[in-house]
């Protein structure tokens, strides 16, 4: 098994196409102030800036870094660009999120790995993080390789970034023995909380332990698979396909909501994208999730199975509405989101003929609230980072803006670092700028990266 990470991916690719900030600290994510870290560049994590920090503690230790926000079609088309030279070497592609998949070589297909000696695979894990920065032009990736799924998992990121660590078969449980427990997949804060005070730190530690002992510790299900990969027993096979498990919206708001109905409304337009996204790529799903983060940070989930699949707005906004009932929100609400999961690619008919897609079967969100209301701020439509065109300058990217004004760095990847110039912002000369790209639905899951990159605001 091999397993490939793009480094600091949404970084690097904002490096790549934006060459003043190479070699300088990039960090990637909401930029308001309630803004989370999606990914930080190398340069960035040197002051201590790690992904999931909130973006105003990011600034207090690293103020003179880039603040961007998330372009996802660049990410995108890079993603593509990668998984398609992995699926011309093996059939067998797993993509665990757009900068990180696993490959199964014994399915390989490719002359440059005629047989799976040690030597031979490391050879070709070399050759292929070549092809990887020649088709993303210049991005790094970190490989490891190993006889399973979680061992080529922990190389991956033992000698990062741009680094490759192949473990010799037999050797894995020499590689895991000293690591902290922690290097387990499963083993998160309450586990590892719990492992502590039984004195088990080291997956060595956990080898010397029973099988019925850690069921008893952490219950059937969990004891047993952390025992298999206290011992390197992992036998997961590589899926070639993940299918979609979710359709999710959610925002985080400036200010903390109190309004009620303000909530009903916002969670009404969110079930309204979700559906709508259902409907785009011809699915349906069963269960509806809300996610409620509270003024304390404290995040609650509710969760509602209906009988049959549906794409339906009204339907889904309803449940939603029915959800957040069940939550006390009175001490104050920073973020909401709405999903959908369970997905199907059918509808069951509606036997009383109501139309999948329509609005108006929701009579009970016709007088609710769906936008935030006007503090007397005006936001500015340009966000950091974003791709524009002048008519006059060519193509750049947003530098910064506030105050009516808007500054734009003009250059692109395949320039030098280039002038700046500053524009009123609502210059009609200047537009926003996007490849022509398919509309295609992403089938890997959105990963917890992915979302925080996204505009922290609705």
């Amino acid at each position: 098994m091999l397993h490939l990470d793009l480094d600091a991916f949404f970084a690097a690719v904002e490096q790549r196409d934006k060459p003043s900030l190479r070699g300088k600290p990039v960090v990637v994510g909401g930029t308001g102030g309630r803004g989370v870290v999606a990914t930080a560049s190398y340069e960035a994590r040197q002051y201590g800036v790690r992904s999931a920090m909130s973006t105003r503690e990011a600034r207090a230790r690293c103020p003179h870094a880039a603040y961007l926000g998330g372009r996802f079609h660049a990410y995108r088309e890079t993603s593509v660009a990668v998984m398609g030279l992995l699926r011309s070497v093996s059939p067998l592609v797993e993509p665990l999120s757009l900068d990180e998949a696993f490959i199964d070589l014994e399915a390989a297909n490719d002359p440059l790995l005629p047989d799976l000696r040690t030597e031979t695979v490391r050879a070709f894990a070399e050759h292929l993080r070549t092809r990887v920065q020649e088709v993303t032009g210049g991005l790094t990736a970190s490989v490891g390789a190993a006889t399973s799924k979680f061992v080529a998992k922990v190389a991956s990121d033992l000698d990062k970034p741009d680094g490759l660590v192949v473990v010799e078969p037999g050797g894995e449980l020499d590689l895991l023995r000293p690591m902290k427990v922690s290097v387990i997949p499963g083993v998160g804060p309450a586990t590892n909380e719990r492992l502590r005070r039984a004195g088990l730190h080291t997956v060595a530690d956990l080898e010397r332990v029973s099988e019925e002992e850690l069921v008893r510790l952490l219950g059937k299900a969990h004891g047993a698979g952390l025992h298999a990969l206290a011992h390197a027993r992992d036998d997961r096979p590589v899926v070639a396909e993940r299918e979609a498990k979710s359709v999710s919206v959610e925002g985080t708001y400036e200010t903390d909501l109190t309004d009620r109905r303000l909530m009903e409304g916002l969670l009404t337009r969110q079930a309204g994208e979700v559906a709508e996204r259902l409907r785009k790529h011809g699915l349906s799903g069963r269960t509806v999730t809300i996610k409620v983060r509270l003024h304390d940070f404290t995040t609650i989930s509710r969760s509602s199975t209906l009988g049959e699949p549906t794409d339906s707005t009204g339907t889904v906004a309803r449940t939603a509405r029915g959800l957040l009932a069940d939550v006390d929100t009175s001490g104050g609400v920073r973020l909401l989101g709405v999903g959908v999961s369970g997905l199907a690619d059918w509808v069951q008919d509606d036997l009383f003929g109501a139309t999948a897609g329509s609005t108006d079967d929701d009579p009970d969100a016709a007088d609710l609230p769906t936008e935030l209301p006007d503090t007397g701020r005006r936001r500015s439509t340009w966000g950091a980072g974003q791709d524009v065109e002048h008519d006059e300058h060519g193509r750049g990217w947003v530098w910064g803006a506030g105050r009516g004004v808007v500054t734009v760095r003009f250059e692109t990847a395949t320039t030098g670092p280039g002038p700046v110039r500053s524009f009123p912002a609502d210059d009609p000369a200047l537009h926003l700028w996007r490849p022509d790209e398919p509309d295609e639905p992403d089938r890997t899951d959105d990963t917890d990266q992915a979302r925080a990159a996204r505009d922290e605001n609705p």
